[in-house]
């Protein structure tokens, strides 16, 4: 007869669930609401939104480090902790943007609020654990909601973007399940320190040695499909360009977060192991993607898809950090795209200023270069502040993204990469290019088309987050170095 155990509220330690139950009690709050109380004004649920995102945030803000809880699957480290603060920030940045916009009709749904938490909730399960299972339920449960909240723009191309997200995130997962059972099978466990512990034990046995490789692709390639690596990138330009703006900039930023930490709990252990063909595999595609997605990205003709194909090239670029193994290279990492995210979302949400019912430059797209030809006569500020979020992305100094890609680079020269950090150095020169043409037409050249056409968008909360966005962007020369300090701490601190 099997002895009943008792668990107590103590041992649960449900303090450590406390962000993602905020998160998911707050999206069903608002579909209780609506369904008492229906046809409210979506200002409502933005500002409620934002009520939860800060509460949210405090909960976060309170987590003891290197803490566990709920069964010992949520690991509270500071790499926990630094992404979920990056996360709810970029979705604070995000939210107001509703508030924008009539044509974009999502928006007046209280449904996209409620998905738009529940997939919080799912990244925040994801970067909180190193538990196989409950990655995969948080990656699940925040991909499901994203691919609605895609198709929720109601355009033919929405649809079709979120038909292919859904597609690609379902082989993804299916990689992801297959490499997660390899590892169980070979090991034991799903848990990663144990996982960890065992491997250390039994690097000789060649058998096993083999089995671990072959999950550890399987799992690379489930995470290539999520952070659009080569070859695995090729759906993410159709997408960003399906979703609007403001959606494609989050979805270069958080998504990419939340994987990155996964990644650098598996791959990173695989490192830190010793087992050098993990190594190489995450510097190919690393550097791969970075070099080719830049070419790729010089011959686009409409702006949203050359940033799609910029957002793949900084993935890259972030992914060679990870592989160099080391505390500063990890600490990059989360430096980058701490700075990164207010200049990719500044940039996106520019797009969303000057928008037309029907493609008067272009019968493709909706955003071609022409578009933007002449902007410094037509609207002035408009320009310079595009211009500014393109030289940041170039990494010019002393703009945000320069600070991000000189600590990387950094790390590989300090690693011994020398070769890598010369590569990146290229790449930023080759990105240099297409993020000058931009600048070119909007400064050099003369408007073409009736702009009369075009509608442009200056609201108030469109004007308060990207003049955030800009201030972030110059004013980063002044935190930079006290963001690395506290990133730095928290790193170490989780033992990466």
């Amino acid at each position: 007869m099997l002895t009943p155990v008792s668990v107590t509220l103590q041992e649960l330690n449900l303090i450590t669930l406390a962000p993602m139950l905020i998160a998911v009690i707050g999206g069903l709050m608002i579909i209780t609401i609506d369904l008492i109380k229906d046809n409210l004004h979506k200002s409502f649920y933005v500002m409620m939104t934002l009520l939860i995102l800060f509460i949210d945030f405090g909960a976060t803000l309170g987590l003891t480090l290197n803490d566990r809880g709920f069964f010992d699957v949520l690991f509270v480290d500071g790499i926990a902790i630094i992404s979920q603060f990056l996360i709810l920030v970029a979705s604070m940045l995000f939210i107001p943007l509703a508030l924008t916009s009539k044509r974009f009709h999502e928006f007046s749904y209280p449904e996209f609020f409620a998905l738009f938490l529940f997939m919080i909730a799912g990244f925040q399960f994801m970067v909180a654990t190193d538990n196989l299972i409950l990655i995969f339920v948080g990656l699940e449960t925040a991909s499901l909601a994203l691919y609605v909240l895609i198709a929720m723009h109601n355009r033919s191309n929405s649809y079709e973007a979120a038909v292919k997200y859904f597609t690609m995130g379902a082989l993804a997962a299916g990689f992801f399940a297959m490499g997660s059972a390899l590892i169980y099978a070979t090991t034991g466990s799903i848990e990663l320190y144990a996982v960890q512990e065992i491997l250390g034990n039994r690097l000789d046995e060649t058998g096993l040695m083999i089995a671990i490789l072959g999950g550890s692709v399987l799992l690379l390639i489930a995470f290539a499909f999520k952070l659009s690596l080569f070859p695995f990138h090729t759906w993410a330009p159709d997408v960003y360009e399906g979703a609007s703006a403001p959606l494609a900039g989050y979805m270069s930023i958080v998504p990419k977060v939340a994987a990155f930490v996964v990644a650098l709990r598996i791959f990173g252990m695989y490192i830190e192991l010793g087992i050098e063909p993990v190594r190489i595999i995450v510097l190919v595609l690393a550097v791969f993607t970075m070099t080719l997605a830049n070419i790729m990205a010089l011959v686009q003709e409409d702006v949203k898809r050359m940033l799609a194909y910029s957002s793949i090239s900084h993935a890259g670029f972030v992914m060679a950090a990870l592989a160099l193994g080391t505390t500063k290279g990890n600490a990059s990492i989360f430096l980058y795209y701490a700075l990164f995210m207010f200049t990719n979302l500044g940039a996106f949400a520019m797009l969303w200023i000057s928008r037309h019912k029907k493609r008067a430059y272009h019968q493709r797209f909706d955003h071609p270069y022409e578009k933007f030809a002449g902007l410094i006569k037509i609207m002035p500020m408009g320009a310079v502040v595009m211009a500014l979020f393109m030289l940041s992305l170039a990494g010019v100094p002393p703009f945000s993204v320069f600070w991000g890609k000189l600590y990387v680079m950094s790390s590989a020269v300090d690693a011994g990469y020398v070769w890598l950090a010369i590569l990146m150095g290229l790449n930023s020169a080759i990105a240099a290019y297409y993020y000058l043409k931009l600048i070119v037409y909007m400064f050099l050249k003369e408007p073409t088309g009736n702009v009369n056409v075009v509608y442009y968008n200056l609201s108030r909360p469109l004007m308060v987050m990207i003049g955030i966005a800009v201030l972030a962007t110059v004013a980063s020369v002044f935190f930079a170095q006290p963001l690395l300090s506290y990133i730095t701490y928290m790193v170490s601190a989780s033992g990466f």
